[in-house]
């Protein structure tokens, strides 16, 4: 299935005609949102809602939406998505990579879309976003190919460099799959990249003012 016929069928269940709609009037429908943020978390549950009304979809009428939060904890995040998924939606919304991480892992019938996620094919969540081949499809945070970009516009402004330093996080699938896009176009513009661990570097920063501390005596 290619991205257009998954976000069609999806439409069909958060967006159906008004005539369809006439014809399932007595169901309910369910949507899920899961996100690994607080419940007060201010970006999601509003705009949502708001957006579904747009579309002629309010609560307690003719929708049911179920929220579930992991509250920035890993075990309260997988306990949520198993008890959402259990509730078989006709959809859920996951916000963020923890929240698809598990949802991937938990289900591969229940159609999900994503928002907020760096690398959703990096991470194995979709074949790719054109033709994601599963039942997730959704919205990835960065546009990589831009990143290829950022050093040919340092060689307009220093042609004579040959080698830049990249500062990023080895852990974060977002610098990961930035570093990944520089890497590749580098040697074409005659530059050597090198990533430079961001995380060690603050570390050894905040320490260095530390080894100059005079040890106390015994």
């Amino acid at each position: 299935m290619n991205r257009r016929e998954f976000l069609a069928g999806v439409g069909g269940v958060v967006a159906w005609p008004m005539v369809g709609r006439a014809q399932n009037a007595a169901r309910v429908r369910v949507v899920g949102v899961v996100s690994g943020a607080s419940a007060d978390d201010p970006d999601l549950r509003a705009p949502f809602v708001r957006a579904l009304a747009q579309l002629g979809w309010t609560e307690e009428h003719d929708l049911r939406i179920e929220y579930r939060w992991g509250e920035g904890n890993t075990g309260e995040l997988r306990k949520q998505v198993e008890e959402l998924v259990s509730l078989a939606p006709d959809v859920i919304l996951a916000r963020g990579g923890p929240a698809m991480d598990r949802l991937s892992q938990t289900t591969s019938s229940v159609p999900v879309v994503f928002v907020i996620v760096p690398d959703p094919v990096g991470s194995g969540f979709v074949e790719s976003l054109s033709r994601p081949g599963g039942n997730a499809t959704g919205f990835m945070q960065f546009e990589y190919s831009l990143c290829a970009k950022w050093p040919e516009l340092l060689k307009q402004i220093a042609p004579n460099v040959t080698r830049v330093s990249a500062l990023r996080d080895p852990i974060s699938s977002s610098g990961i799959g930035q570093f990944a896009v520089i890497q590749s176009v580098a040697p074409t513009l005659g530059v050597e990249a090198v990533p430079i661990n961001a995380a060690k570097l603050l570390m050894s920063s905040a320490l260095s003012p530390l080894s100059r501390i005079p040890k106390q005596m015994d």
